[in-house]
């Protein structure tokens, strides 16, 4: 009795553990204890029963992507502590994200045998990365299943935490912090405060999975694409029509480019910073400030043949050219372009 007590009294710390002790340096002997083997995840929905029996109703439900500790096994039946979606709460009224420190209650029960991934499965980093992917191709569908990018994002954070050194796991936790970052922009673009022209005047997106991934990741393609993520945080609102916000965001974008040359978001930060001086353009022309006009016109064409030079393959190149043709044809960028 008094093993199997710190046995349910080691699986408890572990699920009540802070998310954020997640995302520390993998180190090389994660893979070893008892801990770390009985620590798994489930690829469908499955429901949680009291007894090893579904002839009673389940009461709870353990979603794809959440973490359990397997304590037991019965024939087709396994014993855990699961993270779970509560049957009786109103999944409209829950929120997508908590924050960084909260832990949900696990829940004590029966599970089917099935689905269940974890670290000492074969094969299994693949498993869990091809079942996040599958969410995420459903989330990006007009009509996604509910609670699908939640699901690529616990998914692929699993994917990580299990198997710190697998091949995938790069691509894996920089997708994880990237499903989160694009869920909590498109909830902050919903509020009033989105339309400010400062950035400091709304809330700012979590940054911390992002910043993980540059730090565990340094020099790597993964870290370029979340300090690209990063820049939301920096740029404005609304525009407000006035050149203030075009200006500062086309110094971002040519810093970020500088300083991730050759990135995977080099050439798209480029024509974002050319996008912003053909805006200019028109924004000058309104205000009567030739002088100004001209050098934005001038800048976006450099802009435009640096891409040409550096990137010609990217379609980038090729849309930042058309910018600055249109620009030198006097076609306004910045709101209607008719004659």
């Amino acid at each position: 009795m008094q093993v199997q007590t710190k046995i349910r009294v080691l699986a408890i710390a572990l699920l009540l553990a802070p998310a954020t002790l997640h995302a520390q340096k993998p180190r090389k002997n994660d893979k070893s204890g008892y801990d770390n083997s009985a620590r798994a995840t489930v690829l469908h929905t499955a429901n949680l029963y009291i007894m090893a029996d579904s002839t009673a109703p389940p009461v709870a439900t353990v979603t794809p992507g959440h973490e359990i500790v397997v304590t037991a096994h019965n024939g087709p039946w396994v014993n855990v502590f699961a993270n779970t979606d509560s049957k009786d709460e109103d999944p409209d009224n829950k929120p997508e994200f908590t924050a960084p420190g909260d832990t949900p209650q696990p829940s004590a029960g029966w599970i089917r045998d099935k689905g269940i991934v974890g670290p000492t499965t074969p094969n299994g980093d693949a498993l869990i990365y091809g079942a996040a992917a599958e969410f995420e191709a459903q989330a990006q569908q007009p009509h996604p299943p509910a609670n699908a990018a939640m699901a690529a994002h616990l998914l692929y954070q699993r994917v990580f935490e299990y198997f710190p050194q697998s091949p995938l796991a790069p691509e894996a936790a920089f997708r994880s912090a990237d499903i989160r970052w694009q869920l909590d922009k498109f909830d902050i673009s919903s509020l009033p405060s989105a339309h400010e022209q400062e950035a400091y005047l709304r809330p700012q997106i979590y940054e911390g999975d992002l910043r993980k991934v540059m730090k565990l990741y340094p020099n790597s393609p993964f870290a370029a694409r979340a300090a690209f993520d990063l820049l939301d945080n920096k740029l404005c609102g609304d525009w407000q029509g006035l050149p203030k916000c075009p200006e500062l965001e086309t110094t971002i974008y040519l810093k970020y480019a500088d300083q991730y040359p050759g990135g995977p978001k080099s050439a798209e930060a480029l024509y974002d910073a050319a996008y912003r001086q053909g805006v200019l353009v028109t924004m000058y022309t309104i205000d009567d400030n030739p002088k100004r006009g001209q050098a934005a016109s001038k800048a976006c064409q450099t802009i435009a043949d640096e891409i040409k030079q550096k990137y010609p393959q990217s379609d980038y190149a090729a849309r930042a050219a058309s910018i600055a043709f249109r620009v030198a044809q006097g076609i306004p960028i910045y709101g209607s372009d008719r004659d």
